[in-house]
């Protein structure tokens, strides 16, 4: 669904750039060490959305079980153990692609909700490192105006994608396996596209470009996102980590930002710069 990198590869390097981008939110996370404060007011806007959500996949789990039997009225004449098995393999599917979708919403409407934070955050991740984009005139309108249409473009994709899971969640014992592998692959490259947002918005680089960008290092990209993706399904784990992922995915934009222009990025290895020794970098 996403190759892990571009033809050339050889298996070893994709190994060791997907775990570079899990290193990415490692970094990240050791901001809590240096600079706690700032990531506490990060923190709050993610328990805020964290809390409804969670309210929200607790009442679905609930009702899954007669969701699952009212989309699948095509099982109602089969014998049992089948029709049993195809609507709870409906259920898991309904929650699997819930969480999925949970996940992918709950990055943007965390983003939006503590955008201040988060921005805040990202500049003085982009400071620490050098070279920081200079704030460009007009930004809040621009910027939010673009933001609503990547928003957009990624939900319709999003749901897409998560149509496509249900179905095959349905296929019993396969669904099962294939859809939490092909939902971390595919929500961490969405929460790698969104949370680089900041970083490539301020370099005025559009959405197309920014998959490309990211696709030219995409062991990496994914590495960082589905390390992401999978902390953000542990009960708070995307309250506390929401915050560090924005300064990893500042890291990971430019890094792929720098690859692009064929130049070195200042900062995207701990030794590079003293933001090695400050987690910010």
């Amino acid at each position: 669904m996403l190759p892990l990198a571009p033809d050339g590869y050889d298996r070893g390097m994709v190994i060791r750039d997907f775990l570079s981008g899990v290193g990415l939110l490692g970094r990240g996370l050791r901001v809590w060490a240096s600079r706690p404060r700032l990531m506490v007011t990060g923190a709050i806007p993610a328990l805020i959305v964290a809390l409804v959500y969670g309210t929200g996949i607790v009442v679905l789990a609930i009702f899954s079980p007669g969701i699952a039997e009212w989309a699948t009225p095509f099982a109602d004449e089969w014998n049992e153990p089948w029709r049993t098995i195809t609507r709870v393999s409906a259920a898991l599917a309904l929650v699997g692609v819930a969480v999925l979708l949970v996940v992918f919403t709950y990055t943007a409407i965390t983003l939006a909700v503590g955008d201040p934070f988060y921005e805040r955050i990202w500049r003085q991740t982009e400071e620490t490192l050098g070279d920081a984009p200079a704030e460009p005139s007009g930004r809040f309108w621009r910027l939010l105006l673009r933001g609503i249409g990547t928003g957009v473009r990624i939900l319709a994709l999003t749901l897409l994608i998560g149509l496509l899971l249900f179905v095959v969640g349905l296929v019993p014992l396969v669904g099962q396996i294939a859809v939490p592998v092909l939902g971390a692959l595919f929500g961490g490259w969405v929460i790698a596209l969104e949370l680089t947002g900041f970083a490539f918005e301020a370099r005025e680089i559009p959405l197309r470009e920014r998959r490309r960008m990211l696709g030219a290092r995409r062991a990496r990209t994914l590495g960082f996102g589905v390390a992401t993706y999978l902390v953000f399904l542990v009960p708070l784990g995307a309250v506390f980590a929401m915050p560090s992922a924005v300064v990893g995915a500042t890291l990971l934009a430019r890094d792929a930002a720098a690859a692009a222009s064929g130049t070195p990025a200042r900062g995207t290895r701990p030794e590079d710069t003293e933001a090695g020794r400050h987690p910010e970098g």
